[in-house]
């Protein structure tokens, strides 16, 4: 299947298939064991079948039938709490699946860079800083972290689309020394972003293009995975300073209220520890 077919199998683009995508991605996920069915010597599908899960949820087949294939839309409360719990979905998974089943999906919001959010990441000079919006362009930035990862103030170095920059340019191996996690959290930071605006261009257009260039983009892609922005580590290298595991905080600046704007990502590192320490020196070298 080329990366164009898989998309449309997806939903990407498509508000009425995407329901259907995510199912069966999910349902590919899930073994007969885990949920104490017999796999049985003859199984020809991966994970569960489509009957099996209809069984566990406790709805029809032809209603779940009409669910994948995207002929049946905006499923009850109830059907979708009866396919959570059999697709065992995490909290973001949960929430995406609701996403999916609206009514009506917003329009994708523009990022605005206001003066004051760029007065607060230059403020916060110590950390290294960024800004994202639900394509995952960076829209801003301190030094410190422009620096950090690969140089986003110079477009010259680096794409600052952060899924381009994973998938198409061998550089960010070097930067994230655990790419197969950034890679994924990126893949599925897009298909929130592809489930809540199911009909912006720009952000179907880079699906399509990663898809089309990118194997591992399409393998990820294919799993399904859903991925909401958190807080936690990550391991950054720099050819100054070295590997750096740092902690980050993601902070929401709404477009309008409801809506996601930007997403601001800040890494820091505990005070008189060596990542504080190798902060200290990037920043001097960055000021250089």
């Amino acid at each position: 299947m080329d990366g164009v077919d898989m998309l449309s199998g997806n939903g990407v683009g498509d508000a009425g298939r995407a329901l259907g995508g995510f199912l069966r991605a999910r349902r590919g996920r899930v073994t007969p064991e885990h949920v104490g069915l017999a796999a049985g010597r003859r199984r020809r599908v991966r994970g569960l079948r489509r009957e099996e899960l209809a069984q566990l949820a406790g709805i029809s087949v032809d209603y779940y039938v009409r669910l994948e294939q995207g002929r049946a839309t905006q499923p009850s409360a109830e059907v979708l709490d009866a396919l959570a719990r059999a697709l065992h979905l995490d909290a973001a998974e949960r929430q995406h699946l609701a996403t999916l089943a609206a009514a009506g999906r917003g329009t994708a919001p523009q990022a605005r860079v206001s003066p004051l959010l760029r007065r607060v990441l230059a403020a916060v000079g110590d950390f290294p800083a960024l800004a994202t919006n639900h394509r995952l362009d960076v829209v801003a930035w301190n030094d410190l972290g422009a620096e950090l990862f690969g140089g986003l103030g110079d477009p010259g170095r680096r794409d600052r689309n952060n899924a381009r920059f994973l998938f198409l340019d061998e550089a960010s191996r070097s930067v994230f020394p655990d790419w197969d996690a950034r890679a994924a959290d990126a893949v599925g930071q897009l298909r929130v972003s592809a489930g809540r605006y199911p009909d912006d261009a720009d952000l179907t257009a880079l699906i399509t293009e990663l898809s089309a260039r990118s194997a591992e983009f399409r393998r990820i892609w294919a799993g399904g995975e859903v991925v909401m922005c958190a807080a936690g580590t990550k391991r950054v290298r720099h050819p100054v300073v070295g590997t750096l595991t740092l902690d980050y905080e993601t902070l929401h600046v709404p477009a309008s209220p409801g809506e996601t704007g930007v997403v601001v990502h800040v890494f820091s590192a505990e005070e008189g520890s060596e990542e504080a320490a190798a902060l200290a020196r990037l920043a001097a070298f960055a000021a250089a």
